[in-house]
């Protein structure tokens, strides 16, 4: 596992392993709060070390995202709760070990890889250095380019939809 990679679990994980810690956080009597924040949120490095206060629920929605689309996503996990995704951080360490026989395996087709730069991901320790000093393209050798686009967050294909529309056309329009 690479360092990212690694930090990148160890994020995740240090708040879904212990049962009923994450259930308590993301309770599905907030649903519709959380989803606002998730979608809504630009994030920095900071955000990422738990550093940003979380916005106002009476904070304006970007334009990419509409109340309707905040009470769907709301409404879903009211009834559902999260426990199905955080249980998908819980069973890392199982799907590592599944995963051992193709942990040097590298991607061999032509890619484009389209980031924005308010993606918490994006902020994690090491994941930069990792996207844009060599190891990205160790992995990936057929790695055409890292495209960050500037003002858009984790939700980049609803934010930038036109912009990262055309990087995906020009990518497939050399084929």
């Amino acid at each position: 596992m690479t360092l990212p990679i690694f930090i990148l679990c160890f994020a995740y994980g240090r708040l879904v392993q212990e049962p009923g810690v994450a259930e308590t956080e993301f309770s599905p009597a907030n649903a519709r709060y959380i989803m606002k924040q998730i979608l809504s949120n630009r994030f920095t490095s900071e955000a990422a070390g738990g550093e940003k206060p979380a916005p106002a629920d009476d904070e304006p929605l970007p334009a990419w995202l509409t109340e309707a689309d905040v009470d769907y996503f709301g409404s879903a996990f009211e009834k559902t709760g999260f426990t199905g995704g955080i249980n998908w951080y819980r069973n890392m360490d199982r799907n590592w070990e599944l995963a051992a026989p193709w942990a040097d395996a590298k991607v061999t087709v032509p890619t484009k890889f389209i980031v924005g730069d308010g993606d918490l991901t994006y902020h994690y320790p090491g994941i930069q250095d990792y996207l844009h000093k060599g190891g990205f393209k160790a992995d990936v050798p057929l790695l055409e380019d890292v495209v960050v686009i500037p003002g858009a967050g984790h939700f980049i294909q609803q934010e930038k939809a036109d912009e990262v529309s055309k990087h995906i056309y020009d990518f497939f329009a050399k084929f």
